[in-house]
């Protein structure tokens, strides 16, 4: 895409500053459940076929689910297709102790550019981001929204710092305006920036711009991780 980060997160946070109201909040959990379920239909082949590699190229489940924290601060379990080796926590110590770089990164940033556990066909969902499209699961069940910030562990509340109220208000999204700006390529801070601009400049007409530019930034791949 032409824009940059910056001048997309603009376009989207220049309104005055405004809280999600109790109509406003009904009125995209309605077009959540109608959207999720339309699109696990229309994509239901798609869906099939992924479980059915997803299976077939490594032993192990289809699903990885791992704990997140979404509105209230209440804990959910993110779903998403495996991408990784079922021993992906032994692997992972193992390039850590002659990776010290590494670790470093995962530190700071909770993911790895070149990450050992990923297998073949987890790399090419991943570059497409077709690992998350169980997250329509959780949006039917109310623990996500299609547009909102990005889902994160406990862990990771502590980079939000008094801006924490912010992400406890609303659903963490499947997209959002992290999505949009830069994915994998932004800096803690600034996904941390852009999931508060989102929150408080909120409109419903944002999600569609959002989901709107989702699409061909998911298809440049720019970004993936």
């Amino acid at each position: 895409m032409d824009a940059s980060p910056n001048s997309q997160a603009a376009e989207l946070s220049d309104a005055p500053l405004k809280s999600i109201t109790r109509n406003g909040d009904t009125f995209k959990r309605i077009f959540d459940i109608v959207a999720a379920a339309g699109i696990i239909i229309f994509i239901s082949p798609i869906y099939i076929m992924i479980a059915l590699l997803v299976k077939l190229t490594d032993p192990g489940p289809v699903f990885y689910s791992h704990r997140r924290i979404g509105r209230d601060g209440k804990s959910f379990g993110c779903l998403k297709f495996r991408t990784m080796v079922s021993n992906g926590d032994k692997v992972l110590a193992d390039y850590f102790l002659n990776n010290p770089e590494a670790a470093a990164e995962w530190n700071t940033m909770r993911k790895l550019r070149h990450d050992p556990r990923v297998t073949a066909i987890g790399r090419i969902l991943r570059k497409f981001s077709l690992d998350e499209i169980p997250q329509l699961l959780n949006v039917l069940r109310g623990e996500m929204s299609l547009v909102g910030p990005r889902p994160v562990m406990a862990d990771e509340l502590v980079h939000y710092g008094l801006n924490k109220h912010l992400y406890f208000r609303v659903r963490p999204g499947l997209t959002g305006l992290w999505q949009i700006s830069g994915r994998s390529d932004l800096s803690y801070e600034k996904r941390v920036e852009l999931d508060c601009q989102y929150v408080e400049n909120w409109h419903f007409g944002h999600d569609l711009v959002i989901m709107a530019r989702t699409i061909p930034v998911v298809c440049s791949t720019k970004g993936s991780c």
